[in-house]
C-alpha cells in the first residue's frame, strides 16, 4: 500500500485546485499555510488519521482559540480530501454560539474616532478607515473604490464568485473626490502605494498598528477586519435587520453575520442587570 505523504508537488497541485475552484487569493493563501503548518508538525511521517488527531491535540495544548483550531482544521481537511485520503480526515472541536464577544477585541465607536485623530495628517490612512468604517467592505475590496466608481456614487465588488453593489454615503464620495482630485488620480484605483499599486492589506495593517499609542487604543483591537465589524454592529443596532445586513456584508449565511453583531460583555451583563431577577 502506497504511504500517504504530503509532497511539495502536491501542495502545489492543491493550489491549482483551489485556484480552479474560485477561492479567493488570501483563501488559497490561508489554506496552503494551515497545510504547510500540518506539514512541519509531521515531518516526514506518513499521514495517518491517528496524526491528524495527535495535531489536532497538539493545536489544543498550544492554547489556539476553538475557532482558530477549526479553521486550521478546515484547511487540513480540504487537502486529505483533495489528495484522496478522506479516511484521514477529523472532526472540528464543538463549541457553543457565543452571546457577546470579548471585550479586549472590540473596537468601540470612541476608540476608532480617536485612530481617525490621530492620522492626523496622513489623509490616505485616514479615508482608508472611513470608507471601510463606513461602509462595511472588506479591506481586499478596496481595489475596486475607482475615481470612475466614486463619481457614480456605486462601487460593484466581485468577491467569492459573488458581486453586489456598495452604496457611497454622501460624505464619504465628497471626501474620496477630493482626495482623488488631489492626488490627480482621474481614473482607476483611489487608494494606491507610492510606486502605483494598490494599497494591500499588509500595509494598512501595519499602518493602522502605529497610530495605537498616540489614539491610546489597545493594539489587539486595531486591525482593518475591526472597522468592518463596527460597521456591523453600528448598522445592527439602528436597523435591527440581519438579512439586509448579511446582504450588505457579502455573507452567504447570516450565522456569520450574527458573530458581527455580538454585543460587549459590558452591554450583556447589564441587559442581565436590568432584568432584576436578584431580589
Amino acid at each position: 500500500m502506497k504511504q500517504k505523504r504530503i509532497t511539495e508537488e502536491a501542495i502545489q497541485a492543491f493550489r491549482q485546485y483551489l485556484i480552479r475552484d474560485e477561492k479567493s487569493a488570501v483563501t488559497v493563501e490561508k489554506y496552503l499555510r494551515d497545510v504547510r503548518a500540518f506539514q512541519a508538525f509531521i515531518g516526514e511521517t506518513p499521514v495517518e488519521k491517528e496524526l491528524v488527531i495527535h495535531y489536532k491535540n497538539h493545536l489544543l495544548e498550544e492554547s489556539y482559540a476553538v475557532r482558530s483550531i477549526n479553521s486550521m482544521l478546515a484547511s487540513v481537511n480540504s487537502f486529505l480530501i483533495f489528495m484522496d485520503w478522506p479516511d484521514c480526515k477529523v472532526k472540528s472541536l464543538k463549541v457553543q454560539r457565543q452571546v457577546y464577544c470579548a471585550e479586549e477585541k472590540e473596537l468601540t465607536k470612541a476608540e476608532y474616532e480617536r485612530l481617525l485623530k490621530a492620522a492626523g495628517k496622513n489623509e490616505q490612512l485616514r479615508l482608508v478607515m472611513e470608507t471601510i468604517c463606513s461602509t462595511g467592505i472588506r479591506v481586499s475590496e478596496l481595489k475596486y473604490f475607482t475615481a470612475e466608481a466614486v463619481r457614480h456614487g456605486e462601487v460593484i465588488v466581485r468577491c467569492k464568485a459573488k458581486t453586489r453593489t456598495i452604496l457611497l454615503p454622501g460624505k464619504l464620495r465628497r471626501l474620496l473626490l477630493d482626495y482623488a482630485g488631489k492626488q490627480k488620480i482621474r481614473s482607476g484605483v483611489i487608494f494606491l502605494t507610492g510606486r502605483g499599486k494598490p494599497l494591500d492589506r499588509k500595509a494598512i495593517w501595519a499602518q493602522m498598528k502605529g497610530l495605537c499609542k498616540a489614539a491610546g487604543v489597545k493594539p489587539g483591537k486595531v486591525f482593518p477586519h475591526n472597522l468592518r465589524k463596527l460597521f456591523a454592529r453600528t448598522f445592527y443596532g439602528i436597523e435591527k435587520d440581519i438579512a439586509k445586513l448579511a446582504d450588505i456584508l457579502g455573507h452567504s449565511s447570516v450565522d456569520t453575520t450574527r458573530i458581527y453583531i455580538m454585543t460587549s460583555g459590558t452591554e450583556h451583563r447589564q441587559k442581565l442587570e436590568r432584568l432584576g431577577l436578584v431580589v
